[in-house]
């Protein structure tokens, strides 16, 4: 059997830690399914708007509730330093944050040299960008952002938090969380500000 996909959300940040057991880096992950232990997964997880994708192995099972324990991979460390530092509210919450469905013109650099894609949402935490070749995830990702009314483009830092493969059901690409300083964070601010007047009043016109 090949990656077994899951898709789990959440609608709190309170059911992470329910879900999370810091002890031994395991995720429990409500199910009726069974599976062997050592079952690869991927889980794509969505707690309250922040999404990222999490890979691991099962371990094992519980009757009550119905579901699988899942060992998350090492590589996964990172991500999940991240996700507990948002639950714990040592940064901004998502969830309040519109995600603005914009198509922005982007350059950003990709294996092969610099590549020309565009936006399919953004907000002061990140961003999404279309692309049938994903960078892999944690990568760094530097970007050139254009926005309407702006001489020149954001010059941005980033990390690719989760992919969207080809041959997934969803439009390819991979979403890229923001690294940025506090006036870089600032200016993302008034940008976002500016760019969701503009859409409300449907005033922005987007890119061919």
């Amino acid at each position: 059997m090949g990656v077994v996909r899951f898709e789990l959300r959440l609608g709190s940040h309170s059911e992470w830690i329910k879900i999370f057991d810091p002890r031994d880096w395991t995720v429990f992950v409500p199910t009726d399914e069974n599976l062997d232990n050592g079952t690869a997964l991927r889980i794509d997880l969505d707690v309250g708007g922040w999404l990222v994708t999490l890979r691991g192995s099962v371990v094992g099972m519980r009757d009550e509730p119905a579901g699988l324990v899942v060992a998350l991979a090492g590589t996964e460390r990172e991500k999940i330093n991240y996700l507990n530092g948002f639950v714990r509210g040592g940064l901004l919450n998502l969830r309040e944050k519109r995600r603005l469905p914009i198509r922005l013109e982007v350059t950003y650099g990709a294996v092969e040299g610099p590549e020309n894609t565009f936006t399919k949402d953004i907000n002061e935490e990140g961003l999404f960008l279309f692309t049938s070749k994903p960078l892999p995830e944690t990568s760094q990702v530097h970007m050139l952002v254009t926005v309407p009314g702006k001489a020149e483009p954001l010059s941005l830092m980033g990390k690719v938090s989760h992919t969207i493969l080809p041959h997934d059901e969803e439009a390819p690409g991979m979403g890229i969380v923001f690294d940025v300083d506090d006036a870089q964070r600032a200016q993302l601010h008034d940008v976002i500000g500016e760019l969701e007047d503009m859409l409300d009043k449907n005033a922005l016109v987007e890119p061919d």
